[in-house]
């Protein structure tokens, strides 16, 4: 009897071990989520890129009602770069390329849920029909909503000449802050294709960080210049969004193809 007492103790004790184990191995793969949108619109068709303002706005109050600490790109960046605890249920958005129906639709639900932004801009685009307009972005920004660049052109920076990647880099960079009046310190990947070149060419023109989607091997999101993100999609259900929301999709999507 004694015998099988002890037996169980082990067995009680070796299960408690293994589960503190496993909660300090589960909680260092832990990422502050970043959400990436592109068009918030009405789709004539299914698009994997565009969010119903209705589903935006459903997926904002799942945000606020669930109490998450939705944080700004440059608060997420602060936290990585001083080593600090990250705060678990906090969540950054940002959106891609820049559409006029950021502003028109996706703007005015921020505003309302008091919630901070990205968009990152395709340059050469902006005051071009359908994307948004210089003032517009001033206007934004005004709001808690942060600029940032995604090349002049829209290129694929991995499949061009350095020399080329740098013109898109840098000179986008430059235009925005001519237009806007200040600094840009942030930079997205366009379909989020980028080298250890392409790193080292945005971190040289002064840029602090730089988002890609689900690409590279940092799950951790600790390299500031291949900061992973999640895309929202249209029908996304609640469970869906909050395992994305988790802080552990990385650690389960490296098996995914990259995208």
């Amino acid at each position: 009897m004694k015998r099988k007492f002890k037996i169980l103790i082990i067995v009680f004790l070796t299960i408690i071990i293994a589960a503190g184990i496993f909660y300090v191995w589960l909680s260092r793969q832990y990422v502050i989520p970043v959400i990436m949108y592109h068009s918030v619109d009405n789709p004539r068709h299914y698009s994997g890129i565009i969010v119903s303002p209705n589903s935006f706005r459903k997926q904002m109050e799942f945000l606020r009602k669930r109490k998450y600490n939705v944080i700004s790109l440059k608060e997420m960046v602060d936290i990585i770069k001083s080593r600090k605890h990250l705060l678990k249920k906090s969540v950054v958005i940002t959106f891609d390329d820049g559409y006029v129906d950021n502003y028109t639709h996706a703007y005015p639900i921020l505003k309302e849920y008091d919630f901070p932004a990205a968009i990152f801009v395709i340059a050469n685009l902006v005051d071009k029909k359908g994307y948004v307009t210089w003032d517009e972005l001033r206007e934004m920004e005004k709001s808690g909503i942060t600029i940032g660049s995604h090349t002049l052109d829209h290129v694929y920076l991995p499949g061009i000449p350095s020399d080329w990647q740098s013109h898109q880099i840098v000179d986008s960079k430059k235009m925005i802050e001519k237009n806007l009046g200040h600094r840009i310190d942030y930079f997205a990947y366009p379909s989020g294709g980028y080298s250890d070149g392409t790193k080292d060419l945005v971190e040289q023109a002064g840029y602090q960080a730089a988002c890609t989607t689900n690409r590279g091997n940092d799950r951790f999101n600790r390299d500031l210049y291949e900061l992973k993100r999640v895309r929202f999609k249209d029908k996304d259900l609640e469970i869906v969004m909050w395992f994305k929301l988790s802080g552990y999709y990385n650690f389960f999507r490296i098996l995914k193809e990259p995208n």
